[in-house]
């Protein structure tokens, strides 16, 4: 494809994914993509809507797949910053993948090209040689078969966490920040005192609601707390709600979604026990395009339920408050704004030796993942072991495997480095429309 056909390409994906949402809020979208125009990678990261597309054209491959294979619970936007910090239910600090707003049903391998291809970009920027970027995309395949290998043989038992207590290194370090955080530090920069009790701060980006979304907000919440897990403990005042706000989204991948602001009482009248939570709206997914499989489309009563489901699905130990209802008849993801959570900050990761193996250990976590949502979880979307699925398509070929995701994480990232010079003079020259 010529260089104008690719960039008429990429037009034509970006215009179907995000044309109504530009038309909405131009503004909230010229942030966005001023943000994806910086460096190839936040290109990479605001596009899986592009990356899809090729996935089923001129990426298409069916390499390590079948019939199963395909129907695996996937993250759907899994890059190498897609992964951090969060408290689980059991109250134990982990290191996971994180962000489900993209999760879905489809090949397991497009979540691992993802990555891989997200590898190479991060190689490039800190000017390592194809060859040491081989060793990284190298080093991941084979951490995820180990791991995946291991859970076939010795069941779900055997799917462990990255924890304080299992990591060394870069990630120990990152658990060990998150865990010097408090909920009372959170609550202090988000909400002031009056009157003795706790109210939102006003700060920018953040703004009250009025008494007509309130009631809207209100009713919704109650809607959502039928979706949580059996919670025979809650304490009488845990649900009170004592202030609302509503805040906009602006991130890449969330510009111009309104996203609503709780502050809960939490389990004690205590100011140092409350809790936010965030009502989030929540979008069809850009894998989902690409997919046509009604037994998955049927399956969600809407993108909230989704969105929710899948991350439960996904993530072992999900956030206790993780649940889903809707406003105004949209879907909503309904969560907690954790304390607790760190992000790991790539910027830190210079070295080979330390990216190998931070890269190792998200390996592992991937693994861990795609085995935790099949016949043995309490969804029944995936009915079958993925992992003995996954390890029976790869059939002991584990050259094979590695060289294909080597082999696409070199061509990707050199199309994505490609798509975003073209998209940055798609944008600068006024062709996307309505910006």
């Amino acid at each position: 494809m010529t260089d104008d056909g690719r960039s008429a390409h990429i037009l034509d994906v970006l215009v179907t994914e995000f044309g109504d949402a530009m038309r909405h809020d131009p503004a909230a979208f010229r942030r966005k993509f001023r943000k994806m125009a910086a460096t190839p990678f936040a290109f990479y990261r605001g596009s899986a809507a592009l990356f899809y597309a090729d996935m089923t054209g001129a990426f298409a491959d069916d390499a390590f797949l079948d019939e199963r294979t395909r129907r695996v619970w996937i993250h759907g936007d899994l890059h190498a910053e897609n992964f951090g910090t969060y408290m689980n239910a059991s109250g134990v600090l982990v290191f996971n993948v994180n962000d489900f707003d993209e999760a879905y049903v489809g090949p397991y391998v497009w979540d691992l090209k993802r990555f891989a291809a997200s590898v190479a970009l991060i190689g490039y920027a800190k000017a390592l040689s194809d060859e040491a970027i081989t060793g990284l995309v190298t080093g991941f395949a084979h951490a995820y078969l180990a791991e995946l290998t291991a859970v076939s043989v010795g069941g779900d038992d055997a799917i462990g966490s990255l924890t304080l207590e299992t990591t060394t290194g870069v990630l120990h370090r990152v658990l060990q920040l998150a865990r010097l955080n408090t909920r009372v530090a959170l609550l202090d920069a988000e909400t002031t005192v009056e009157d003795f009790d706790r109210r939102f701060a006003v700060m920018d980006g953040r703004r009250p609601i009025d008494e007509e979304t309130r009631q809207a907000v209100e009713a919704a919440f109650r809607e959502y707390l039928t979706t949580l897990p059996s919670q025979p403990s809650v304490s009488p005042v845990e649900h009170r709600i004592k202030d609302f706000a509503l805040r906009t989204g602006v991130g890449i991948g969330s510009a111009g979604l309104p996203s609503y602001n709780m502050l809960l009482e939490g389990h004690t009248q205590a100011l140092e026990n409350d809790v936010i939570l965030y009502m989030k709206q929540a979008q069809v997914p850009a894998v989902a395009r690409y997919i046509a499989d009604e037994r998955v489309s049927g399956y969600f009563r809407d993108q909230g339920h989704r969105t929710a489901e899948s991350q439960r699905a996904l993530q072992a130990y999900a956030d206790p408050w993780l649940g889903h209802t809707t406003l105004n008849g949209v879907g909503q993801l309904v969560a907690e704004v954790s304390p607790y959570s760190a992000d790991l900050d790539w910027g830190d990761v210079n070295e080979p030796e330390d990216l190998a193996s931070v890269i190792g250990d998200l390996g592992r976590a991937v693994a861990r993942m795609h085995s935790v949502a099949d016949d043995e979880s309490s969804h029944d979307l995936v009915d079958f072991s993925t992992e003995d699925a996954i390890v029976e398509v790869i059939g002991g070929d584990a050259a094979g495997f590695t060289a294909m995701l080597t082999g696409f994480a070199h061509a990707y990232g050199a199309r994505a480095r490609a798509d975003h010079q073209l998209f940055v003079d798609l944008f600068r020259n006024g062709r996307l429309p309505g910006l």
